[in-house]
């Protein structure tokens, strides 16, 4: 019995090293795929303002901002002018994306509706960013609410406020998330349109991990979650959407969606079933296009994608 004994010890402290350098291999990896996960890729802007004005004239004025969020740390956005005392709007894109993707659908809400328009770059994101990484959704609602700071602080040319008293928020993925944490915090914000919503934060980096590997792979995930709560030091949080969604009860809601972005239609879809005023939220999930691909859509279904938009916010916030 005592020679087993001792077997079995010889035989676990030969396994020791190579346990070792297997549980230094994981965290590695891990510590290689969380940073990469909330440091975005970065790319050169789609289109600016700049290059823009050179195709339609000097008469848009669109300039660059910035501000300081809540935490603090520096943000920056696009800002044009709407009508003294209209509503404004911000758009929020998705995950990897930037403000550039959805520069043409701001500029077409002001020239239809003469709305105050703000394109902020979600921290992380955009080119050379002054906050490097993302949270997922936990501090950029916060974030949200730094840029309504900042639009409520803007005057006209007469010296009055700038912008009225509603927002409206068309938000993407994590931008959606980021809009939703922010109209449950802010009863200025009266109107959302929201595209393609993840369930939670956890499902983003579900989704993200799941881009960069080609593969759904499930350990490998879990195991991200995990290390990403590490990583923020306990400051992350996995609130639901559907949580937050069930707070909110004046806001009118436009969801949107389609076949091409798989899960987070059927996320969207769920979602429209946790407002507590039904009434209130139109769901429109079998778009042909989202916003994902709006920058690149040409033709009918671009205009009509737009189209839905903006009517969505003109009827509503005016």
């Amino acid at each position: 019995m005592a020679s087993r004994r001792r077997l079995g010890k010889k035989f676990f402290k030969s396994l020791l090293p190579i346990l070792l350098v297997v549980t230094v291999a994981l965290v590695v990896a891990l510590g290689f795929i969380v940073r990469g996960i909330t440091h975005p890729p970065r790319r050169s802007y789609l289109v600016t303002p700049q290059a823009f004005a050179q195709i339609s004239g000097p008469a848009l004025k669109v300039i660059d901002q910035t501000w300081r969020n809540r935490d603090n740390t520096p943000a920056r956005g696009w800002f044009l002018r709407g009508r003294e005392g209209a509503p404004a709007v911000i758009l929020l894109h998705h995950y990897g994306a930037d403000r550039s993707w959805l520069f043409n659908l701001g500029v077409k809400i002001n020239e239809a509706t003469s709305f105050t328009i703000l394109w902020p770059d979600l921290r992380g994101h955009g080119l050379e960013p002054p906050v490097k990484w993302t949270s997922f959704g936990t501090v950029e609602g916060d974030d949200v609410l730094a840029a309504l700071d900042f639009l409520r602080a803007q005057k006209s040319e007469n010296g009055n406020r700038l912008v009225g008293n509603h927002v409206g928020l068309f938000g993407v993925e994590l931008g959606a998330y980021a809009a939703l944490r922010a109209a449950a915090q802010d009863k200025s914000i009266t109107v959302l349109a929201l595209d393609s919503v993840p369930r939670t934060p956890d499902e983003l980096i579900q989704t993200t991990v799941t881009s960069d590997l080609g593969m759904s792979v499930l350990p490998v995930t879990a195991l991200t979650k995990l290390a990403t709560r590490v990583y923020f030091l306990g400051n992350y949080e996995n609130t639901p959407a559907c949580q937050i969604a069930s707070s909110l009860s004046t806001q009118r809601v436009l969801l949107l969606s389609g076949p091409e972005v798989g899960e987070l239609r059927e996320s969207t879809t769920e979602l429209s079933r946790c407002f507590k005023n039904p009434a209130s939220v139109e769901v429109k999930t079998d778009l042909r296009l989202t916003a994902f691909n709006l920058p690149s859509a040409t033709g009918e279904d671009g205009e009509g994608y737009d189209r839905q938009v903006i009517e969505f916010l003109g009827k509503n916030l005016q």
